[in-house]
């Protein structure tokens, strides 16, 4: 019996990493773009990942890690508020999920489709996407993200740049199996290898770096202007949320929604996040990629995931592994990331198809409009700006701006008088 028990762990254990392994892209990529620490986002997606099965009560094969909504936030909380700071509203963000939380628990799921339908949540997110086109483009470049300085050569980064993309088009469309979920790791493993010969790589951060040391742990500041820039971009994370948790309810044929309950995977999710803010990581969200190689490997036991958080928190505490993550040259970055923003644009716009959101009606044209010009424009209106204003901008409308219940999608408004 002990062997039988020892010999099923090393089997979890072996399918945890893999799923480390498809979330693993993605995971790090987000802290090296924002300038955190990968290993500090590391312990954060493995302990968020701990917390959430606690709260849900270990029934759902899920992994949180890193979320690129707030990819944009972060860039330009930093600039103004600075790191710590830029975190308290990071934490209040999770504190947003938490009070949805209750709010579902008291009210049910039906207001958040009310208060957030299609027309408002499709024109955030290809926000999301599109705000941060020029940050991939200038990384491509050989440019930092902000295009502030020429870190590598253009002729030299772009070509990187563009095999690194090609390679994880390639893997993304043609790849079979799990190489298809770790597309971001074959672009990212082309664009070193070629960065090496292009001779761009500084060794010595690996060199010097201990083989233990203890993350860069960094604690929050709080400030009113940071939690009122932070908050807003949280709204739409959450309904990506529940979009995650429908699908791997798909895949494993369980309602996830009725139990453990929206409000316990959301109360889940908010406490990660929060969490991963407080130690200086990080927000966390659903990883939709991990929920992919679950419906692949039909391998349905939440367990596995509490693996994937254990091998993530101790590869935590590799030192030179974190070096070696933050040698990536930008280029190398940037040319996946012209597919991976594009890619958040796309599913906005597949939001507002999907739900056949008719943009002829003038309500729709309205909050379509002014959210996407307000959010890419980056329009400041007292403490807000950019994504986080537009969230606001859109829900407003939607609330205020008359209109029949059609004009929130022909699906949905089917659904409700069916």
């Amino acid at each position: 019996m002990p062997d039988s028990v020892t010999q099923s762990s090393w089997r979890q254990a072996l399918a945890g990493s893999q799923m480390l392994l498809v979330a693993f892209g993605a995971l790090v990529l987000m802290p090296l773009i924002t300038g955190l620490d990968p290993n500090v986002a590391l312990f954060t997606a493995g302990l968020g990942t701990l917390l959430f099965h606690i709260v849900t009560g270990g029934q759902i094969p899920i992994f949180l890690a890193s979320s690129f909504a707030f990819i944009a936030p972060i860039l330009a909380a930093k600039t103004r508020f600075g790191l710590a700071e830029t975190l308290g509203g990071l934490v209040a963000a999770g504190v947003l999920y938490m009070i949805l939380s209750g709010l579902v628990r008291l009210r049910g799921t039906g207001f958040i489709h009310r208060l957030l339908p299609p027309v408002v949540i499709g024109p955030v997110i290809m926000v999301i996407g599109l705000s941060l086109a020029p940050v991939a483009v200038h990384m491509a470049s050989g440019r930092a993200g902000d295009g502030s300085a020429v870190l590598v050569p253009y002729d030299t980064a772009i070509l990187i740049a563009m095999a690194s993309l090609a390679v994880t088009i390639v893997a993304a469309v043609w790849a079979q199996g799990i190489f298809r979920l770790i597309p971001i790791m074959f672009g990212v493993i082309t664009g070193y290898v070629l960065s090496a010969f292009a001779g761009i790589i500084d060794y010595s951060t690996i060199v010097e770096a201990p083989w233990f040391a203890v993350p860069d742990f960094v604690a929050p500041a709080f400030s009113w202007s940071a939690i009122l820039f932070m908050v807003p971009v949280a709204i739409a994370p959450a309904i990506e949320h529940i979009g995650d948790i429908l699908a791997i309810g798909n895949v494993t044929g369980r309602n996830y929604l009725q139990k453990p309950g929206l409000h316990r995977t959301l109360l889940g999710d908010g406490v990660a996040t929060s969490s991963a803010a407080l130690l200086g990581g990080p927000p966390n969200t659903t990883y939709s990629e991990v929920t992919g190689a679950v419906m692949l490997t039909r391998n349905f036991n939440p367990r596995i995931m509490i693996w994937a958080a254990l091998i993530a928190i101790v590869l935590a505490f590799v030192g030179k592994f974190g070096a070696a993550l933050q040698s990536i040259p930008v280029p190398v970055m940037g040319g996946i990331l012209c597919l991976l923003f594009g890619s958040i644009a796309v599913v906005g716009l597949n939001t507002l198809i999907r739900h056949q959101v008719d943009l002829s009606e003038a309500r729709n044209l309205v909050i379509v409009g002014v959210t996407l010009v307000f959010g890419i424009g980056g329009m400041v209106l007292g403490q807000m700006e950019g994504i986080a204003l537009c969230a606001v901008v859109a829900i407003a409308l939607n609330l205020i701006l008359p209109g029949d219940r059609e004009a929130w999608g022909k699906a949905i408004y089917e659904h409700q008088t069916d």
